[in-house]
């Protein structure tokens, strides 16, 4: 009775599971393939071959578009994890007029869309001089009212007392946050990063707006040079497309423990 009841709990779960995962595969596979077999319906190509790998190294700069957009969403992930954190401390812990207020406007800008904000910050962005660089793809997004409220949130159920006691100390408030507060929070700063990462990562608006040359590009500008009038090249796309999984992949197998950890304790969704 009991093996019935555990498989009729996890079979739904290996089922979705495989449904979730598939995708990944097929674009594997599709990656894979040679140009006559691109739409077959077979689980594995007859004949494997690495030529669309080739073919986008060689089509377009691959291996620096990843570099850029590593970098690019590698900053911003680390600029949104500091700034909430620190405002996340303000909040919690700093008593002040407004705080409230203060704590709403952030939670309401939340709901503001940045294809809102995207021209004002093209025209700062311009006379800037910050056209083509990976800075002016990272400071429009550099804070973000979603690693405030999630890092105030956990910041709440951090016990006081051990704040308090490195007050009297001697602490100030940086050493408390660097030496006290964050070593205790590594779950959801993990996780945040993690999610604030892949955001990033797959950010599409702002860098087309932002780059004009290719080699200053992001990811997922690169995916859209194999869609063209004559038609979509989809081994090359799906090999480009498996070259942009490999750091989120990567990333998440170093942090999956603090990840996994952070859910279960928060609820993120």
């Amino acid at each position: 009775m009991k093996a019935d009841r555990r498989l009729s709990v996890h079979l739904p779960m290996i089922v979705l599971s495989l449904l979730a995962v598939f995708p990944v595969y097929w674009m594997v596979v599709t990656s894979l393939k040679p140009e006559n077999e691109i739409f077959s319906n077979r689980l594995w190509p007859a004949s494997p071959s690495l030529a669309n790998y080739a073919y986008v190294l060689d089509a377009i700069p691959m291996i620096h578009i990843l570099w850029n957009t590593f970098t690019m969403a590698a900053a911003t992930a680390l600029a949104q994890v500091l700034t909430g954190l620190c405002a996340a401390y303000a909040l919690t812990r700093w008593r002040f007029r407004g705080a409230s207020v203060a704590h709403g406007l952030i939670a309401l800008s939340w709901l503001v869309p940045f294809q809102l904000t995207m021209i004002p910050n093209y025209v700062l962005a311009t006379q800037l001089g910050l056209l083509n660089t990976i800075s002016g793809l990272v400071i429009p997004n550099a804070a973000a009212a979603f690693a405030v409220l999630v890092l105030t949130n956990a910041m709440r159920s951090f016990p006081k007392d051990l704040i308090d006691a490195a007050r009297m100390d001697g602490a100030g408030h940086f050493r408390i946050l660097c030496e006290v507060v964050v070593p205790n929070l590594r779950a959801p700063l993990a996780s945040l990063f993690v999610l604030a990462f892949i955001s990033a990562w797959n950010e599409y608006f702002w860098p087309l707006l932002l780059t004009r040359r290719i080699e200053d590009t992001v990811v997922q500008i690169g995916l859209q040079m194999f869609m063209t009038q004559e038609g979509n090249q989809w081994g090359a796309m799906m090999a480009a497309a498996t070259l942009a999984s490999l750091p989120i992949l990567l990333l998440y197998l170093v942090l999956h423990r603090h990840i996994i950890e952070s859910f279960m304790r928060s609820g993120i969704r």
